[in-house]
């Protein structure tokens, strides 16, 4: 707010406040843009720091990354944890958004196919994510993975009712069976490039075995 000098012949000078009504709102825009771009790039340097080396990478290392003081990484999330969650949330997100698009998709095995290799990716790049965002929920009412996880499970289920649906899927397989086999093969896989592809075969070989076959004639 600034001051100008009102005067009128005859009378005392007087100042008067002027609200600037046009730089106010104009210079916070840039500034809240700026502030989602900030943003965009921790989370997507997170996302690459997490998949490196764990929950416990520097943060430090995540806002040069992202070329900000480490201040703006604790402005937009003030914990560790808090980061963890915003990244786990959004790939999560994703993970879910998948299998829903994929639901239309014309192949119902191959949609299935693909939504299971794309969850398997997930749990071996982001290896101790879930874990970490759950000890720090532990004191609070809301889990978050646990809200997550039910998501999945629906997704993955109605993409692998589908595929049954269609025959393309053994009739006697069970949704909740396959997604505890792909997340133990997750577990399974040491977290090396052979070990992922030791989970693309292991996944190839519990996809050949959901795979309907006709009984020979």
């Amino acid at each position: 707010m600034d001051t100008v000098t009102d005067h009128v012949p005859g009378q005392q000078r007087r100042e008067v406040a002027v609200t600037d009504h046009d730089a106010r709102p104009h210079a916070g825009r840039p500034r809240r843009a700026d502030a989602r771009r900030n943003r965009e790039r921790l989370l997507e340097q997170a996302r690459i720091a997490f998949a490196e080396s764990g929950p416990d990478a520097s943060l430090d290392e995540i806002a040069r990354r992202a070329g900000v003081a480490s201040g703006t990484l604790y402005r937009h999330f003030p914990t560790r944890p808090d980061l963890v969650e915003a990244v786990l949330g959004e790939r999560m997100a994703e993970l879910t958004g998948l299998g829903r698009e994929l639901l239309t998709a014309w192949d119902e095995f191959d949609a299935l196919s693909a939504w299971l290799r794309a969850a398997l990716l997930h749990a071996l790049t982001y290896r101790g994510l879930p874990a970490a965002v759950m000890n720090a929920a532990l004191d609070r009412e809301d889990d978050p993975v646990s809200a997550w996880h039910v998501e999945l499970f629906e997704v993955g289920a109605a993409l692998f009712a589908r595929a049954r649906r269609s025959g393309a899927v053994a009739a006697d397989a069970d949704a909740a069976d396959v997604l505890k086999m792909v997340g133990a093969i997750a577990l399974a896989a040491p977290g090396t490039p052979d070990g992922r592809t030791q989970a693309e075969r292991l996944l190839t070989l519990l996809l050949n075995g959901l795979r309907h076959r006709d009984a020979p004639g």
